[in-house]
């Protein structure tokens, strides 16, 4: 059985193994595949594995051999799920691997916002301490979270477990989600409704998929109703904040701060106000990369395939 992987690299940059799917194949691994390639490395390769490599229909059509693609991700909106189905292809994802990584990097995007970490320790190696009048200096305000609410708009595994580290550090929480868990709520956790979680938060942290009715969700109305200083946090999906208004509300001060993982384009435009607008913190889509929550993927994706060989499969989407 063929099997190729055209975009390897975000997934195994060299510190992981492909031994698994070497085993179950012969395996080929592209670290990435130019849109113009993509028919010719496929092939006649029977399993394909992607991660953001996009698969239309008129790839379907163009391999006939194709029976098994694999996302090495949760999303799997590269795939035109419906051109696999008529071609009798089936699609996998990953639907859990990165719950504590990525509730961990919300809190740390918090958490800079508050300390700014960075920036003071680069002021201390360009000598700033050395020669300064007091014994400690602060350019930026310093934010005590414990006491302070956190709105979580999303309260499923990812949403559960940064509200879990928030309440650790004496945070309150706030959860909007059409799915409720009574057995969660406590003193310091409660389901609200989404226009009572924008009102009294603190800190607002998105944790939800993207879906055509929550697009663009955190915008020029909803930023209305929030408190003023507010900080918002998104490592979810990009699409889920209309950009020019948050740049708005970060100059203007009504949003004090954003920690932000996600854009709404990927890599991030070189126009995309986001970049220029002030206390605006973005990192580069890498709150699932430690290399643990990697492994658990490659684990996953393997065992994936494994399950389509055997006639099992498991994880399947569409």
């Amino acid at each position: 059985m063929k099997i190729v992987i055209l975009d390897g690299y975000t997934e195994n940059p060299g510190d992981l193994s492909w031994e698994g799917f070497e085993k179950l194949g012969e395996l080929t691994v592209y670290d990435r595949t130019p849109e113009e390639k993509i028919l010719e490395r496929i092939g006649d390769a029977e399993c394909v594995v992607i991660n953001k490599t996009p698969l239309s229909r008129a790839v379907f059509e163009s391999c006939p051999k194709m029976r098994y693609v694999g996302v090495l991700a949760t999303g799997y909106n590269v795939v035109d799920v419906q051109a696999a189905k008529d071609h009798g292809v089936v699609v996998t994802n990953i639907p859990t691997y990165g719950t504590d990584a990525v509730g961990q990097f919300a809190i740390a995007l918090l958490l800079e916002i508050c300390h700014h970490i960075g920036a003071h320790s680069d002021s201390v190696h360009a000598g700033r301490w050395s020669n300064n009048d007091d014994w400690c200096y602060w350019d930026y305000p310093l934010i005590e979270l414990a006491g302070k609410t956190m709105g979580i708009i999303g309260y499923g595994r990812i949403g559960q477990r940064t509200g879990a580290i928030a309440q650790a550090l004496g945070m309150k929480i706030l959860a909007f989600d059409a799915y409720q868990n009574p057995a969660l709520e406590s003193e310091t956790m409660r389901y609200v409704p989404l226009d009572t979680l924008l009102a009294e938060s603190d800190v607002i942290s998105l944790h939800c998929p993207l879906f055509e009715s929550n697009k663009n969700m955190i915008n020029r109305e909803s930023i209305a109703k929030m408190k003023d200083g507010v900080i918002i946090l998104n490592n979810s999906r990009g699409p889920l904040i209309h950009e020019q208004d948050l740049a708005d509300a970060l100059n203007s001060g009504k949003v004090y701060a954003a920690g932000l993982d996600v854009v709404s384009t990927e890599p991030i435009r070189p126009d995309n106000p986001l970049l220029g607008a002030k206390n605006c913190f973005i990192t580069p889509h890498i709150s699932w990369a430690p290399k643990e929550s990697r492994q658990r993927l490659m684990d996953i994706a393997v065992d994936n395939l494994k399950q389509f060989i055997a006639g099992t499969p498991v994880n399947q989407v569409g």
